[in-house]
This record gives structure tokens, sequence and C-alpha cells, in this order.
């Protein structure tokens, strides 16, 4: 079973889900644990090959999303969360999403940080020169160059770094797993950007985040159930870089403090 930790309230409280992004792990949440657990009981998972989730049975010579929707399902399961919010990072918004499509009665409603929404033209560069790139150089170089590529400003260096961090817990093999995730991933990632939405959900966004931000804008202005919040000087990974706005946006939209604003902060 997945590596997980939970926090649990005295008082009958709803659940949240964390999922993390593509070489995340429990850590990518740190700036939420505490801001979170006094209103919820929560649930962080580190994600197959993630960190501590290691040798993970039935082992896989390559990863899709119904085998990493699989994996959380199973802590669910084991912990007897019949309902519960969900947050996620980055390729979180995509594996909340075939979740959702798994088990609709499972979920409430969805925060979607640094969500990934279309498979954009510079979005398909990327991933394609990683493709290439792993014919020559250890994944870690990689993720050190994309992280840049991802993060590049001075104010983004907090994020860069853990995600640096994290990221180091992979082993080669492992990564390579996870690179058979993409083979679906386009396709997957066009389907959901015409689906329409049918729980209430946020999308938090970095104003500074030049990959997945206009994707996300496009997405948010299809869905009747999405509400768009724009943080400004924010990068990619916005639980972290700005993780006060974070927490005080998620926590008004999932303690139903008031509909959710769309606005840029």
């Amino acid at each position: 079973m997945l590596n997980f930790q939970t926090y649990r309230t005295p008082m009958d409280a709803p659940w949240i889900v964390f999922i993390h992004g593509a070489g995340g792990a429990i850590s990518t949440w740190k700036y939420q644990t505490e801001a979170f657990k006094p209103f919820f009981n929560l649930l962080l998972l580190d994600l197959r090959d993630h960190g501590l989730s290691k040798d993970i049975d039935p082992a896989f010579p390559s990863y899709n999303f119904d085998i990493v929707c699989d994996d959380i399902l199973e802590v669910i399961d084991h912990l007897q969360i019949e309902r519960s919010h969900f947050i996620s990072l980055s390729l979180g918004s995509a594996i909340l999403q075939r979740l959702d499509q798994m088990r609709p009665d499972l979920i409430d409603k969805m925060v979607m940080a640094g969500g990934i929404f279309r498979a954009t033209l510079k979005m398909r560069i990327l991933v394609n020169a990683s493709h290439l790139l792993n014919r020559f150089l250890p994944y870690r170089y990689i993720y050190a160059l994309f992280s840049l590529i991802i993060l590049p400003k001075k104010n983004h260096e907090k994020s860069r770094r853990l995600y640096r961090q994290q990221a180091k817990r992979l082993t080669q093999a492992e990564y390579m797993k996870w690179v058979g995730l993409y083979g679906e991933f386009f396709q997957v990632l066009d389907e959901y950007f015409h689906r329409q939405l049918k729980k209430l959900s946020l999308v938090v966004m970095g104003a500074e985040d030049h990959v997945f931000f206009k994707a996300a804008r496009r997405f948010v202005d299809k869905q009747e159930k999405a509400t768009l919040v724009v943080i400004e000087k924010c990068g990619h990974i916005c639980n972290i870089e700005q993780w006060q706005r974070f927490n005080a946006e998620a926590l008004r939209f999932l303690r139903g403090e008031g509909t959710a604003v769309a606005g840029v902060f």
C-alpha cells in the first residue's frame, strides 16, 4: 500500500485527500497541514515510487492513470473514507479528474492548484524534449533543467528547490515507469478539457505559471461549477510559493464561507 499520513480531528469533520504532482511527495503539503487540520481530517499520500512509497505490489513495467488511481483508492477504502474533498497539485489535477470518473460518489469539492488542463504547444515541446533527453541524461539532470524552465524566476526558488529535493527519491528505473504515463497523457488532457465538472471546483493558478496558466483560464471559462483564482507574482507551485494566499482561498472555499470569487490577488 502507498505510504500515507492521516491527521484526525476529534470532531466528525469532513476529509480532505491531498494528491501531489509528478516528482512530489507528502512534504509538498507542508504549508497546508497545520492550516487545514483544525477543520478537517487529512489524508496525505506518497504516490507510487514517490517519497516513501517504494516497492508497491503489484509491480508494473510502466504506469497509466488507472494504476495510479487504484493505488489511491486502496488507501481510501482501507481507511473507510466514504466521501472527501480533494486538493491536487499539477499533474494531480489529471489524476483527480480520473478519480472523479471512477468514483464520483467519493468526491465532494475539488481544489486544483497549478492544474494541467490542456496539451498546449509549449507543453508538448517540453514533454517531447524530455523523451529525447531520456536517451542521454539521467533523469535528475532532466528534472533540474525542467524545474528551471517551469519555475524560472527568483521568487520561484523555494518551490524549485523543494521540487528538486523530492525528485531525488525517484530512481532512474522508477522515473522511466512514470514516463509511460505520458503515453496516454495528451489524449487524457484533451478529453478532460471538454468534460463538464459536476462538482464545485476551485482552480488556483500563479500568474507567472507561463506553461499552464492560459489553458487553465480557458478550461474554467467553459465550466459552470469551477472558479479561477489567480495569485500575482507566483509561479506553478502556488501552494508553496504563496501558501498564505492559497490556504486562505482554499479554506474559504472548502468550508463554504461564501462562494469563491474569481479574481487576481
